[in-house]
């Protein structure tokens, strides 16, 4: 980074480089109450971001050791100590984006956890900083 933009950071607030290696998945507040609710119904639990089918985009919420996991699957991270994966082939058009599993008023998928309980988890995303993608380049995905 130059001097000049470590003063802009200063001047301005925002640094040009990470502080350290950014997270590819976090959660709100009120997601990781949510998920704490459906642990305490069905113990530990992980999360598969859904690549579009039939649920469309929505982070799905299973119980470990009952979802099996494919060969391409890439371990974004966790939230709430519940991991979160997504299919190679999705991990590739999402990997500049860090996905924010929040909650909303509605059903949930399917075969999820989630479903029927008047909420669902919900993925929102946000593009990650220049700076923020240049300390992942150093970082591979679990797969």
């Amino acid at each position: 980074m130059t001097a000049l933009g470590r003063t802009l950071g200063r001047l301005f607030g925002r640094s040009q480089e990470p502080a350290e290696t950014p997270v590819r998945v976090s959660a709100t507040d009120a997601a990781l109450a949510f998920l704490d609710e459906i642990r305490a119904d069905h113990g530990p639990v992980l999360f598969h971001q859904s690549g579009g089918c039939c649920d469309g985009s929505a982070p799905m919420c299973y119980p470990q050791g009952e979802y099996i996991l494919g060969d391409q699957d890439v371990k974004l991270g966790e939230i709430g100590g519940a991991p979160v994966y997504i299919s190679a082939s999705q991990f590739d058009l999402w990997a500049h984006t860090q996905l924010i599993i929040d909650v909303v008023a509605g059903g949930g998928g399917m075969f999820s956890l989630d479903s029927g309980r008047g909420r669902r988890f919900l993925t929102r995303s946000r593009v990650f900083e220049p700076a923020e993608l240049r300390a992942l380049e150093t970082v591979q995905p679990a797969i």
